[in-house]
Protein backbone atom coordinates (compact mmCIF):
# COMPACT_ATOMS: atom_id res chain seq x y z
CA UNK A 1 0.00 0.00 0.00
CA UNK A 2 2.93 2.34 -0.71
CA UNK A 3 1.26 3.73 -3.34
CA UNK A 4 -0.99 5.79 -1.17
CA UNK A 5 0.69 8.28 1.54
CA UNK A 6 -1.76 9.65 3.88
CA UNK A 7 -1.71 7.99 7.01
CA UNK A 8 -5.13 5.80 7.23
CA UNK A 9 -6.11 2.38 7.92
CA UNK A 10 -4.68 -0.29 6.31
CA UNK A 11 -8.42 -1.07 5.22
CA UNK A 12 -8.63 2.60 4.19
CA UNK A 13 -5.39 2.43 2.17
CA UNK A 14 -7.40 0.29 -0.36
CA UNK A 15 -10.52 1.70 -0.66
CA UNK A 16 -8.64 4.67 -1.64
CA UNK A 17 -6.49 2.70 -4.30
CA UNK A 18 -10.17 1.07 -5.71
CA UNK A 19 -11.44 4.72 -6.94
CA UNK A 20 -8.42 5.83 -9.37
CA UNK A 21 -9.63 8.08 -12.05
CA UNK A 22 -7.55 5.56 -14.31
CA UNK A 23 -8.81 2.33 -13.10
CA UNK A 24 -12.89 3.83 -13.22
CA UNK A 25 -12.04 5.03 -17.31
CA UNK A 26 -10.59 1.34 -17.80
CA UNK A 27 -13.53 -0.46 -16.24
CA UNK A 28 -15.64 2.40 -19.15
CA UNK A 29 -13.64 1.34 -21.49
CA UNK A 30 -13.99 -2.32 -21.10
CA UNK A 31 -18.23 -2.13 -20.88
CA UNK A 32 -18.16 0.12 -24.09
CA UNK A 33 -14.78 0.01 -26.34
CA UNK A 34 -15.66 -2.62 -28.83
CA UNK A 35 -13.04 -5.18 -28.95
CA UNK A 36 -10.02 -5.28 -30.71
CA UNK A 37 -9.70 -1.55 -30.35
CA UNK A 38 -7.36 0.06 -28.06
CA UNK A 39 -8.77 1.68 -24.89
CA UNK A 40 -7.69 5.29 -24.56
CA UNK A 41 -6.74 6.85 -21.15
CA UNK A 42 -5.36 10.58 -20.68
CA UNK A 43 -5.07 12.62 -17.42
CA UNK A 44 -2.89 14.98 -16.29
CA UNK A 45 -1.53 13.61 -13.12
CA UNK A 46 1.29 10.88 -12.82
CA UNK A 47 0.38 7.00 -12.62
CA UNK A 48 0.73 5.25 -9.68
CA UNK A 49 2.61 2.15 -8.66
CA UNK A 50 -0.63 0.60 -8.30
CA UNK A 51 -2.50 1.82 -10.97
CA UNK A 52 0.69 0.75 -13.11
CA UNK A 53 0.27 -3.06 -11.90
CA UNK A 54 -3.55 -3.14 -11.81
CA UNK A 55 -3.43 -1.75 -15.89
CA UNK A 56 -0.61 -4.08 -16.52
CA UNK A 57 -2.79 -7.41 -15.06
CA UNK A 58 -5.67 -6.19 -17.13
CA UNK A 59 -4.18 -6.23 -20.37
CA UNK A 60 -2.98 -9.56 -20.25
CA UNK A 61 -6.33 -10.78 -18.76
CA UNK A 62 -8.50 -9.29 -21.05
CA UNK A 63 -5.74 -9.43 -24.01
CA UNK A 64 -6.69 -5.44 -25.16
CA UNK A 65 -4.54 -2.98 -25.71
CA UNK A 66 -4.35 0.27 -23.05
CA UNK A 67 -3.00 3.19 -23.92
CA UNK A 68 -2.40 5.07 -20.57
CA UNK A 69 -1.09 9.39 -21.42
CA UNK A 70 -0.17 10.79 -18.04
CA UNK A 71 1.49 13.95 -16.69
CA UNK A 72 4.50 12.77 -18.29
CA UNK A 73 4.44 9.89 -20.95
CA UNK A 74 2.74 7.28 -22.90
CA UNK A 75 2.17 3.96 -21.51
CA UNK A 76 1.17 1.65 -24.08
CA UNK A 77 0.30 -1.90 -21.99
CA UNK A 78 -0.21 -4.84 -23.95
CA UNK A 79 0.30 -8.42 -23.07
CA UNK A 80 1.13 -7.64 -19.05
CA UNK A 81 3.88 -5.54 -20.28
CA UNK A 82 4.35 -1.66 -20.61
CA UNK A 83 6.25 0.25 -23.10
CA UNK A 84 7.54 2.66 -20.42
CA UNK A 85 9.54 -1.18 -18.72
CA UNK A 86 8.40 -0.27 -15.16
CA UNK A 87 10.47 3.33 -15.33
CA UNK A 88 8.23 6.13 -15.12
Amino acid sequence: MSSVLHDVEESEKIKMLNHHSEKLAIAFGLIFVPPGLPIRVTKNLRVCGDCHNATKFISNITQREILVRDGVRFHLFKDGTCSCGDFW
